[in-house]
């Protein structure tokens, strides 16, 4: 079921029309209407509110499950993914950009790389820019590249914290091993992080804000690559 048919059915089960949903989460009853019909997708904060409204959790209200997908029943068998690379992925994540990591030589000119090995195992995160940028993690078995995730992102406001980015993605979930939590607040920072999909095929995006203003954003996806 997709995120536009959940919400309806949830607003339907507690016998609100659009307006008083729309009243309770303090967005117009158009969004509301646009949401339902999968014209547009309501920012990470709304999300957030339809969560807790509803009783929800934001990962089951994004992710799209169809176990009658002849696809999604291929991935699942084709998976690159076992709890060694997860948990390696973890670590690799921690003791590089968001431990504070050295950084490597430079793949490209002025590209920003990490590197990170465990016997067989090899993770090279590398990126481009600063307040803007762009970049790629990948792991390798025996030099053979079997994932990757791409992402881009960008400071948008003042009070944008890099310490805070880093303490979130330090918190790399096994269950969404991409970025940080789902949610995480630490005094008038909060972040938040939506995926859809599994392992083998996902996209996603993270957000920060300060109180209510948004500071910081970045959409990601990925997969294997065997």
């Amino acid at each position: 079921m997709k995120f536009q048919d959940k919400l309806q059915a949830l607003r339907k089960e507690k016998g609100l029309s659009q307006e008083k949903l729309a009243e309770a989460i303090g967005v117009s009853r158009q969004a509301v209407a646009k949401w339902e019909v999968g014209q547009s997708y309501p920012e990470i904060n709304k999300l957030v509110a339809l969560s807790n409204y509803f009783g929800v959790s934001v990962d089951k209200f994004v992710k799209d499950y169809d176990d009658e997908n002849c696809t999604y029943q291929y991935s699942k068998q084709q998976s690159c993914a076992n709890e060694e690379i997860i948990d390696f992925l973890c670590r690799a994540k921690k003791s590089t950009y968001a431990g504070r990591g050295v950084e490597g030589t430079s793949s490209r000119p002025n590209s920003h790389d990490f590197y990170y090995e465990e016997g067989n195992l090899k993770y090279i995160d590398t990126y481009l820019g600063g307040e803007k940028f762009s970049g790629e993690e990948a792991m390798w078995y025996d030099n053979f590249p079997f994932w990757s995730m791409n992402y881009i992102g960008r400071v948008i406001a003042d009070d944008f914290s890099g310490d805070f980015l880093k303490e979130c993605l330090l918190l790399v979930p096994k269950e969404y091993p991409y970025r940080g939590p789902l949610i995480y607040r630490n005094g008038q920072y909060s972040y938040h992080c939506v995926v859809n999909g599994e392992f083998e095929w996902f996209n996603g995006y993270e957000e920060i804000f300060y109180n209510d203003t948004k500071v910081y954003e970045c959409i990601f996806h990925g997969g294997c690559v065997i």
